[in-house]
């Protein structure tokens, strides 16, 4: 099982190693740029690609380009959801779920990556707009993470960042296989 993937059910040190992957992606890059120019990386990344290679697995059991659109979508409803919770209330719970059964249950394989995209954009704007009203000592507040425990909103801005870089990196991926 690759280090990057992270079902809820992960047990702690597993969860640690993603985290620590994750972060190490992003290195010294500044979190907040990061977030900010991944809706228009995607956009030029799926215009590159016709429809007919959006939607094909680079392998058998892995997910195509399309599927990991949904997957970014997804992904942002749940981080704005836990960033408004961290934000609004002392210290939160913040539940973990299986992104696995999201793709399996929720019809990733379906999923229409512009309109998938366009969701994100919108997500990610409105949880831009959060982030940029955000005060130091917002910064510093704690949700508490069912898998890996307290998390400051700071690391969970840049656990989000290196989340797009995993995600761009394996378009990439994808790409190069077809």
């Amino acid at each position: 099982m690759s280090v990057f993937t992270n079902p809820a059910s992960a047990a702690g040190d597993q969860a640690k190693a993603y985290v620590a992957a994750v972060l190490g992606l992003l290195g010294s890059a500044e979190p907040m740029e990061v977030l900010r120019q991944t809706p228009s990386a995607l956009q030029r990344k799926l215009g590159e690609m016709s429809a007919a290679e959006i939607s094909r697995p680079e392998a058998p059991g892995k997910w195509s380009v399309g599927q990991v659109m949904q997957h970014l979508a997804d992904s942002e409803l749940v981080w704005g959801y836990r960033l408004r919770m961290v934000l609004s209330h002392d210290r939160p719970p913040l539940t973990g779920y299986d992104q696995d059964l999201w793709a399996e249950r929720l019809g990733y394989r379906d999923a229409d990556a512009q309109e998938a995209l366009s969701c994100f954009g919108v997500l990610r704007g409105a949880n831009l707009r959060l982030l940029d009203r955000a005060t130091d000592a917002d910064l510093r507040r704690v949700g508490v993470h069912a898998e890996r425990g307290e998390e400051r909103l700071d690391h969970m801005v840049r656990l989000y960042a290196g989340h797009d870089l995993l995600h761009l990196r394996q378009i990439d991926r994808i790409r190069a296989s077809l």
